[in-house]
């Protein structure tokens, strides 16, 4: 049982132009900038950042996005150098494979799934839960759950996944077209709270910029389940605010810059990859972390970090609503349904695109990885994909499982980061469009940087990570190690190389025994 078994570049690439399992490329620079701004750009400028700084970080928050968005910058470094050398799709868990091997591959690959699939049905259970609030902005009562049976039914999940599961079936490109509309509505909302923020600004509500550490209260068991790991394992007792907010901050708004690991799930769909995909990437990244630090200083400039740790579930609206600009809470509520329309969409697409790559190397059932002829599009995947999030959105208290998106997404990033290092050392023929610059220091700094803020979440969350590789790893060794297709390759080679060392065995009797034969009829 080879579990480090690497599967090759070369093969990879041929696989991705299997008949019946390819995808269309069909994506302009264009198309990726504004899809890494789309899946970006969601509810997240609006409540994390407020969440970060009430109960993290304080004004110092605007410095948590900014180590947010490095760790991701130097991550998407990897990615690049990464896609425009295996331009196909399956994003980490394709470059996994061709670098650290199968077993490995595949729990990314699993991470990839875990963070695609709860980041959507988290995502698509708040679209509705918006819709609510928009349509009681206009004087309808329109509740966002109904009880059936007992159990409350989410319908905004199940209907704004249906609609980008059928647009998705469409085609890539369709789907990217209403995208790229909704996107452009969500910007113009953004730049207009920052351009409404800044007037109610009063430079005393930055001060102190980084507030001093606090205590949360306790040591019981809830204190420590939602303390941190970093804090939990070096016994300090559960704290927030100070320079370890800050951090603390940062791995909670790191939630907002997940969207570009989906962007690369996509490089197969792209035109022209290896110049595409980064000029796309680095410049959705640019435009999103701008708009960021500008939203979280508005924020935290309109009024103090104190007033907003009062709120139970602080978000932008709260800001607004505190210095008495209703209006500007109703544009608010709009923009977050329009940003999170377009998450939605993005979000789905990578899930199929993941699996699709794991059901093409038969790690998952390889049924699942077929395309239409006309479309160019996994149907079936996608329609399943579509079910499975709605379901869970509509029916569970998925929310509660929020921060397993971060620490999934930043798992990848690591083994991206650590398996550029690896690629280079194993395949220094290549030469990728893009390089990650300052050979080896770069990628090192990236993972130790991912590593660090995956310990700055709740021990809760690690918990809740631990169950699901376990899960994952059963499935692997129950079924993905039997039916990987590589392992169909090793197995038929080694039966070739037994039955041609078989063949030879048989000749070396058989010469033997005629030189026997010989040596006695000379006697």
């Amino acid at each position: 049982m080879n579990l480090l078994r690497t599967k090759s570049i070369e093969q990879s690439i041929a696989d991705a132009d299997e008949p019946g399992r390819k995808l269309k490329r069909s994506l302009s620079t264009w198309d990726l900038m504004i899809m890494g701004v789309a899946v970006a750009v969601g509810a997240g400028i609006f409540s994390v950042g407020a969440k970060a700084a009430a109960n993290f970080a304080g004004p110092a928050v605007t410095i948590s996005f900014a180590v947010a968005a490095v760790t991701c910058a130097l991550a998407i470094m990897c990615y690049a150098e990464f896609a425009t050398a295996i331009p196909v799709a399956g994003s980490a868990y394709v470059f996994t494979y061709a670098t650290m091997g199968e077993v490995l591959a595949w729990i990314i690959g699993w991470n990839l799934i875990l963070e695609l699939f709860t980041a959507a049905a988290v995502i698509a259970k708040y679209w509705g839960i918006y819709l609510s609030k928009v349509f009681a902005l206009m004087g309808v009562d329109m509740p966002p759950a109904l009880n059936i049976a007992g159990v409350d039914l989410y319908w905004g999940a199940f209907l704004i996944v249906a609609i980008f599961t059928v647009l998705l079936v469409l085609g890539t490109k369709l789907s990217a077209r209403v995208g790229n509309v909704f996107t452009l509505i969500k910007i113009a909302v953004v730049l207009f709270v920052i351009v409404v923020g800044f007037t109610y600004v009063k430079f005393s509500n930055y001060a102190p910029f980084v507030p001093a550490s606090q205590p949360t209260g306790g040591t019981d068991g809830a204190d420590v389940m939602k303390q941190s790991l970093f804090g939990f394992l070096t016994g300090a007792v559960p704290a927030q605010y100070g320079t370890l907010g800050i951090f603390a901050g940062a791995a909670l708004v790191f939630f907002a810059f997940i969207g570009f690991d989906v962007v690369a799930t996509s490089a197969e769909e792209v035109k022209n990859p290896q110049k595409t995909l980064p000029r796309g990437i680095f410049g959705g990244l640019a435009l999103v972390t701008l708009l960021y630090i500008l939203v979280s200083l508005a924020l935290t400039g309109m009024v103090s970090y104190t007033q907003l740790a009062q709120a139970k579930n602080p978000t932008l609206t709260t800001a607004f609503e505190a210095v008495g600009n209703t209006d500007a809470a109703k544009v608010i509520a709009f923009g977050s349904l329009i940003g999170l329309t377009t998450v939605i969409m993005v979000l789905l697409m990578g899930l199929a695109r993941v699996v699709l790559a794991m059901s093409r190397d038969g790690l998952l059932p390889r049924a699942l990885s077929k395309t239409s002829e006309k479309r160019s599009t996994p149907v079936r995947l996608q329609i399943i994909c579509g079910a499975a999030v709605a379901i869970v959105a509509g029916l569970t208290n998925v929310d509660l499982l929020e921060e397993m998106i971060n620490i999934g997404t930043l798992s990848a990033f690591v083994m991206v980061s650590l398996g550029i290092l690896v690629l280079r050392k194993k395949r220094p023929d290549l030469k990728p469009a893009f390089r990650v610059p300052f050979g080896k220091v770069l990628p090192v700094v990236s993972a130790v940087l991912c590593v660090y803020l995956m310990t700055n979440l709740a021990v809760e969350t690690w918990i809740f990570f631990a169950i699901w590789l376990v899960i994952g790893l059963a499935i692997y060794f129950a079924y993905g190690q039997r039916h990987s297709r590589l392992n169909e390759k090793f197995a038929s080679a080694k039966a070739a190389v037994s039955g041609t060392a078989t063949v030879s065995s048989r000749n070396s009797d058989s010469s033997e025994s005629s030189d026997d034969e010989d040596s006695l009829s000379r006697v």
